[in-house]
């Protein structure tokens, strides 16, 4: 089999990451008939499908996710290649992942920091949680992320950023909690399996004895502190949260003792990655 047409990997990438031929079409400036024909001899080519085709539009099969790696892969090369060749200056499009606590509290001045510094790069932000974080680090759909500990994966390098000191917090409807423990049976607020601060949380509470009397799933922090203090439940957050957030006085929080007052953020790249946005990025953040 002949070797793979590099423009033919771009139409497909195009078309997996908009999911639509159509879409993809108008990203490349190409007409779709261009774009789907081109689709097909590469189906072709490797004798399988890579997409099923649906009503909604197209999802990618177990071999075009495979493909699609490897198409992200030779497409970051071929950026670090220019990228190289060049002055070596910081250019290009940046897709950064991270937890929302640290895009809310952490990010935002070391960003406008970065694009004074370097106007050239394009900042793609994504929010996720942790776990979804380093899967999408591990798939080639971001270059670096932002997460918390623990990191230990063979292919992954990281290097410590922010410390946070995560505080439980209370509606102003439940009395003073005379002992932490008292939460038990009361509902937590939280966001879905995968946040590294739930799992801390779940550890914490089995350690002593709690039982909450339900969980509700929101998918941010405002979300969060707007069903603490309409009474809802509990929650943990990050203190740098509440220092960027206007809800004084609508709730009451409490220090959590142990390894929940210092939790360790690092950011996190694969470790055969390098790149001038990259090192640019790390060079602005803390070292701890």
């Amino acid at each position: 089999m002949n070797g793979l047409d590099l423009r033919a990997l771009e139409i497909f990438r195009a078309v997996a990451t908009e999911g639509s031929i159509l879409k993809a079409a108008q990203k490349l400036s190409r007409v779709q008939s261009n774009v789907s024909t081109r689709v097909r001899l590469l189906e072709e080519q490797l004798g399988i499908e890579l997409f099923e085709r649906r009503n909604r539009g197209l999802t990618l099969t177990a071999e075009g996710r495979l493909l699609l790696s490897y198409a992200e892969q030779l497409h970051e090369l071929s950026a670090e290649t220019v990228e190289a060749l060049k002055d070596g200056r910081p250019r290009g499009t940046f897709r950064l992942g991270t937890m929302e606590s640290a895009a809310a509290a952490r990010l935002p001045a070391i960003l406008s920091n970065y694009h004074a510094a370097y106007p050239e790069v394009q900042f793609e932000l994504q929010t996720a949680t942790a776990g979804a974080l380093i899967d999408r680090l591990l798939d080639y759909e971001i270059e670096a992320a932002i997460v918390a500990e623990p990191v230990n994966l063979a292919r992954i390098e990281t290097m410590p950023v922010f410390r946070e000191k995560l505080v439980l917090v209370a509606p102003r409807s439940f009395p003073p909690l005379r002992r932490i423990t008292e939460i038990s049976g009361k509902t937590m607020v939280a966001f879905e399996e995968g946040c590294a601060y739930r799992r801390f949380l779940h550890e914490w509470l089995l350690e002593n004895g709690i039982v909450p009397g339900g969980v509700l799933v929101v998918n941010s922090y405002l979300a969060i502190l707007a069903c603490v203090t309409a009474g809802t439940g509990f929650a943990v957050v990050p203190r740098a949260v509440l220092d960027v957030v206007s809800m004084d006085g609508q709730f009451r929080f409490y220090n959590l003792p142990g390894k929940l007052s210092r939790i360790t953020t690092f950011l996190a790249w694969r470790s055969n990655h390098t790149s001038a946005r990259l090192e640019a990025f790390k060079a602005m953040l803390p070292r701890l």
